[in-house]
């Protein structure tokens, strides 16, 4: 088989699945142990035709796939895969682009430069920002703290870049109690340290407490500060006063990031947009294209406000790297990888397939839809335990060993996928709805199994 037909092969396979999801089961029922003994095996001593490759993979994999671009998976934050962002991406690994700078693709950096012009407008963020191409909020955490401490040690006299952090003044890392974990992994990977994390108090519904923040940040006043707020918080969707914060920050010279991995997308739907009101202001944002811009895995955005800023923490030159270190960014300037795929043509891509209407209709489809959700499960008598403001549900069932029993048959069950999570010291159900192809009646199948797994537990 020629490299036509099995490409040809493998769009049919795919396509095939992607039109099975909206009625396969969501868990994926093979056992791990099974799927490795296919998967497993000596490492063959002759090779193998490609064509046989291909149909050995797909029937080890058979069962081991979970529906996560389906239209009923609601566990963590994932999103699906738009048509136009899919197939942009199949052309990207066909065309094997590594989007470093214009030496290796002019149309890669041309791509994200276009899709970034066209996030900054979506995400009301300045037009004059640079955006990064990253894996995913981990790696746009780690860019923005890394611009942060760039700068704040900068302004002390410090060049963190050239003598490290050995003797230099202690940079604070001011943020939420309801902070992400990548906040707290960002500052061992920079070298900050978890100890550097100061915690500030979060209100009822997971949004920092800026009174607490005031307070806080005046009790280091002058120290070089990395304030880190959210929009979206994993749990519950609640955003930060995001004006007041960010003021509050300025007062004190801190470097401001907003952790924003799905929530940021509330800027694109005017009827949302109130929730992350200032969000401009900031220094340095993350957020997530796998989430609810849903184009493939893997895709995030470091976005930063100071260019100079951004570069500095970020690039670096060698005499090999032709078209590197000029006086406009490439986009291997910006992030943490040389060697990178080209993102931004499933960006460009989706943005195009979606449009500035389709976008926040979207957004404003799946905060209804998570709503929806809250309340057939409450008119059940569930325990709904957040204000459901975004895409987040929270859902108690008394115990928590109850809980998680719940949690498992659900599950088990496969008309859906929800995953659990501590909050406040109580276990949830957590709900997440961020896929571009669920429906009302995906929302009322789920609500009924869920309602199932309660009659049986």
């Amino acid at each position: 088989m020629d490299m036509r037909s099995l490409l040809q092969h493998v769009a049919e396979v795919a396509a095939d699945y992607r039109a099975s999801l909206p009625d396969r089961p969501v868990q994926a029922p093979t056992a791990p142990d099974t799927l490795l003994e296919r998967f497993g095996g000596p490492l063959p001593r002759t090779g193998t035709p490609p064509a046989q490759v291909v149909d050995d993979l797909v029937a080890a994999a058979e069962g081991g796939l979970m529906s996560t671009a389906g239209p009923r998976y609601f566990g963590f934050v994932v999103g699906g895969a738009l048509a136009a962002a899919t197939a942009a991406d199949v052309l990207a690994v066909g065309w094997d682009q590594a989007a470093f700078n214009n030496a290796l693709s002019p149309a890669a950096v041309a791509a994200e430069r276009a899709a970034s012009g066209w996030l900054l407008e979506l995400l009301g963020l300045p037009a004059t920002a640079t955006v990064g191409f990253v894996t995913g909020a981990q790696a746009g955490n780690t860019v923005g703290l890394a611009a942060g401490r760039h700068q704040v040690l900068r302004a002390a006299g410090w060049d963190v870049e050239r003598d490290g952090l050995q003797g230099a003044p202690r940079v604070r890392v001011v943020a939420g109690d309801e902070r992400h974990a990548t906040i707290d992994r960002s500052a061992r990977l920079l070298g900050l340290g978890t100890a550097a994390i100061e915690p500030v108090a979060a209100d009822r519904n997971g949004a920092i407490d800026v009174a607490e923040l005031r307070r806080v940040l005046a009790a280091g006043h002058g120290a070089p500060t990395v304030l880190c707020l959210q929009a979206g918080n994993v749990n519950t969707g609640a955003c930060d006063d995001l004006r007041a914060a960010i003021a509050l920050g300025r007062e004190h010279g801190a470097w401001v990031h907003v952790d924003g991995a799905f929530g940021l997308w509330a800027a694109a739907a005017p009827g949302r947009a109130h929730l992350v009101e200032g969000v401009e202001l900031a220094d340095s944002w993350a957020c997530d294209g796998h989430k609810w811009l849903n184009v493939p895995y893997d895709c995030g955005f470091a976005i930063c406000a100071h260019p100079e800023v951004h570069v500095a923490a970020m690039n670096y030159t060698a005499s090999y790297l032709t078209g590197s270190g000029g006086p406009v960014p490439m986009p291997g300037d910006l992030v943490l990888e040389s060697s990178r795929r080209a993102r931004g043509f499933a960006v460009w891509a989706a943005l195009r397939e979606l449009g500035a209407d389709g976008m926040a209709e979207l957004v404003e489809r799946c905060c209804r839809l998570a709503a929806r959700f809250a309340e057939g499960l409450a008119a059940h008598g569930l325990e709904i335990a957040n204000d459901v403001v975004l895409n987040q549900v929270l859902v108690g069932f008394g115990d928590d060993t109850r809980t998680d029993a719940v949690i498992a048959a659900v599950q088990r069950d496969g008309t859906c996928w929800m995953g659990g999570t501590t909050w406040r010291g109580r276990r949830y159900m957590r709900i997440a709805v961020s896929n571009a192809m669920t429906t009302e009646d995906d929302v009322d199948r789920s609500v009924a199994a869920v309602l199932r797994a309660v009659d049986v537990v």
